[in-house]
């Protein structure tokens, strides 16, 4: 019996001693950073394939930065898919800069940018000091914003938009894409209403003001500070280029129906020549209906063909004279 107490007292020795090895430099290292979690804590988060380093040492950092985070919360977000140690860097950033973001807003906006290749701490680094954003994109294959005044000159432009996060509409907000797009579209749109492109090569700053005044960042994660115009430029003549594309076309139509009347005409000519040959075709026929009847007689035939030979033979004269005279 003594054996037996022994081995067990060996036995629950042993696991303490694993327990220690495993734990104790963990809580010993959180009680002395005045953030304490018990041993029992570190043993459930190894059963639940929790990191217990990773959650230790965020409630270290959160805590020594005057943000009071449980362990319970940050299992909470691990197992869901965030990353804790982006959230913690976020909430302390936020607290510095004076910025209202509660754990359950920053760990939503966390698990938002997911995958996207940016960070909740970068939503709040935005949020503090602003970004810019060139327009167009670098990615639109496109290096300038082209809009054509009321005159038809073609007003090329570039555009620096300064934005910052919104953190309360960050998730679910549109992306800086949709800023682009807005801004892009209010630009042509500002140029459009210009009278002449000189309008808006003496004052740029109209359209900045223009487009800003139209509220483009409703619905996005971002707040537009301002909208500089970096370059203006002018670019061809669309108004002469379609007018005198319009002028082709007219003159092409034109000529189509021209060609139309021309047909028309030579038909008609071809039609009045059928029928002069069928009316010459029928005297013929009619002689020889007189010739029948006794309305003509021999010598009244022969009359004819005197006369018609008179009349080629004079035809013929008038013909010859006219190439001597042109000699």
């Amino acid at each position: 019996m003594p054996l037996i107490l022994l081995i067990a007292a060996g036995v629950v020795a042993l696991v303490f001693g694993i327990i220690l090895l495993n734990f104790f430099g963990l809580w010993l290292r959180a009680l002395t950073s005045g953030a304490p979690v018990g041993i029992p804590t570190l043993i459930a988060m190894r059963l639940r394939g929790i990191p217990n380093s990773l959650i230790v040492n965020a409630r270290i950092t959160a805590v020594r930065a005057g943000i009071d985070v449980s362990t319970a919360q940050l299992e909470t977000h691990f197992l869901a898919g965030g990353n804790v140690d982006q959230v913690i860097r976020a909430l302390i950033a936020a607290d510095k800069a004076g910025i209202k973001l509660d754990f359950n807003r920053c760990c939503a906006i966390d698990l938002a940018t997911s995958g996207s290749g940016k960070t909740v701490f970068d939503a709040v680094r935005t949020s503090v000091n602003p970004r810019v954003i060139d327009c167009p994109g670098a990615n639109s294959g496109k290096s300038t914003i082209d809009g054509v005044a009321k005159d038809g000159i073609t007003v090329r432009a570039r555009a620096r938009v300064t934005v910052r996060s919104n953190l309360d509409r960050f998730v679910g907000g549109a992306t800086e894409e949709t800023i682009v797009a807005r801004v892009g579209e209010g630009i042509v749109r500002a140029i459009g209403s210009k009278e002449t492109y000189k309008g808006v090569l003496e004052n740029p700053q109209d359209i900045s003001k223009d487009v800003l005044n139209r509220g483009l960042d409703a619905g996005t994660a971002y707040e537009i500070l301002s909208i500089d115009i970096a370059d203006v430029d002018v670019g061809e003549n669309v108004g002469a280029k379609l007018q005198a594309e319009q002028a082709n076309a007219d003159k092409q139509v034109a000529q189509a129906k021209a060609e139309i009347r021309r047909a028309a005409a030579v038909a008609a000519e071809q039609e009045m020549r059928a029928k002069v040959v069928e009316a010459e075709a029928q005297v013929p026929l009619a002689m020889a209906e007189a010739f029948r009847k006794g309305n003509l007689g021999i010598l009244d035939y022969q009359k004819i063909r005197n006369v018609s030979a008179d009349t080629e033979m004079r035809a013929a004269i008038a013909k010859d004279s006219g190439k001597t005279g042109t000699k």
